[in-house]
């Protein structure tokens, strides 16, 4: 099936996300700590008058990593609260057709929790990653339907 896919990087890697989980991308401003949150959170931002949780997506992924400073953010909604997703960088929406993610397909840990997919981009695989499951990686919940 042919979709719509933003293509982002996180932790260097290329990854696509389905264009119905991006509420919009934007440049992330001042972002105010929340005492005693989990380490991916890093805080509180306000966005065109709402307040949005800001998540380091390599530290959701991957909690022993050191992640760079980042602005660039995917913004979703999941559960009716919206969560700003730092990325490294931000790329086109184009469409290609998906690929389930094959049986016997070893993935580390960190993507495999995430995973949604893939596509191929020229003559290498991309994986689809889930927003709603980064979310709920951060939040407890377990895996959270879009």
């Amino acid at each position: 099936m042919v979709e719509l896919l933003l293509m982002a990087t996180i932790d260097g890697q290329a990854v696509a996300i389905r264009s119905d989980q991006v509420e919009s991308v934007v440049d992330i401003g001042t972002v105010t700590p929340v005492p005693l949150a989990r380490r991916a959170v890093r805080g509180l931002a306000a966005l065109r008058s709402r307040v949005v949780t800001v998540i380091d997506t390599g530290v959701a992924l991957d909690e022993a990593i050191t992640p760079p400073p980042r602005r660039r953010a995917v913004v979703t909604r999941v559960d009716g609260h919206h969560y700003a997703l730092l990325v490294d960088a931000l790329d086109d929406v184009l469409e290609f057709e998906v690929q389930p993610l094959t049986p016997g397909l070893v993935l580390c840990p960190r993507w495999a929790a995430v995973a949604d997919g893939m596509i191929e981009r020229g003559d290498t695989p991309v994986l689809i990653v889930d927003l709603p499951a980064i979310v709920a990686r951060v939040t407890g919940e377990g895996r959270i339907a879009a």
